[in-house]
């Protein structure tokens, strides 16, 4: 099961970055933890400067912008060649 953080102060960008990852997550019958993180310190300890910010597993994967589907599918498993990173600056992720 993917440990998946949506970090963000609760803006609509994050309530529908946590709606979407839960949706694909329900349609590929993945089984997720998802967790919504509205505390700035804790967002910080990320490093997140831009939000929503997405942690999989305690890896950024994704930070500024409202992601893709086609990011989110290659989170949870889906199709390859994906962007991780698409919408923001990624801070590290994907490497």
């Amino acid at each position: 099961m993917k440990n998946i953080k949506v970090l963000g102060t609760g803006c609509a960008n994050c309530q529908t970055t946590l709606k979407l990852i839960d949706e694909a997550a329900k349609a590929k019958g993945v089984e997720i933890e998802l967790e919504k993180i509205e505390d700035l310190p804790q967002i910080m300890s990320y490093g997140m400067m831009s939000t929503p910010g997405v942690v999989i597993d305690g890896q950024v994967v994704h930070a500024g912008g409202i992601p893709t589907k086609e990011a989110i599918n290659h989170w949870l498993g889906g199709e390859s060649g994906g962007v991780c990173c698409e919408g923001g600056s990624g801070g590290g992720c994907c490497g």
